[in-house]
């Protein structure tokens, strides 16, 4: 009989990569087949709760593609989202650090909004997204 790989336990898990160790794409999927994997608190579930939501991944999106943005440039690129959503979403991903918020008290005031280095980390999972999307039409 084959010997069983024990599962990492999630903490365990999280704490190799809250400390920047490699873990390997089988350990993760075998971490993923563990009841431990769908929790509260846990990563997977954790960042979809982030990143979930009609909006905020397409806001990422766009705000990847340009160093800044004014509030009426981003608002273009996303034609049907209402102003107060795109504040709404705007704030919340401010308030996770993902964007960036800098204020200019000149004459006329405005706001640019860009990346932090947290929010453009996530540029590879768009990449992977649209290798996905190619490959399965």
């Amino acid at each position: 009989m084959p010997e069983q790989k024990e599962v990492m336990p999630y903490n365990e898990l999280k704490k190799l990569f809250e400390q920047k160790k490699d873990v390997s794409y089988d350990e993760f999927k075998q971490l993923s087949k563990s009841e431990h994997h769908v929790c509260s608190g846990c990563l997977i579930m954790d960042t979809l709760e982030l990143l979930g939501g009609k909006w905020r991944m397409l806001v990422i999106y766009q705000l990847a593609k340009r160093p800044t943005y004014r509030f009426g440039e981003l608002k273009k690129t996303i034609p049907d989202i209402t102003n107060t959503m795109l504040t709404t979403v705007l704030k919340d991903l401010e308030n996770h650090k993902i964007v960036k918020r800098v204020q200019f008290n000149e004459i006329p005031p405005h706001v640019e909004y860009s990346l932090t280095d947290k929010g453009k980390a996530l540029f590879p999972v768009f990449y992977e997204m649209a290798k996905w999307a190619a490959m399965n039409p």
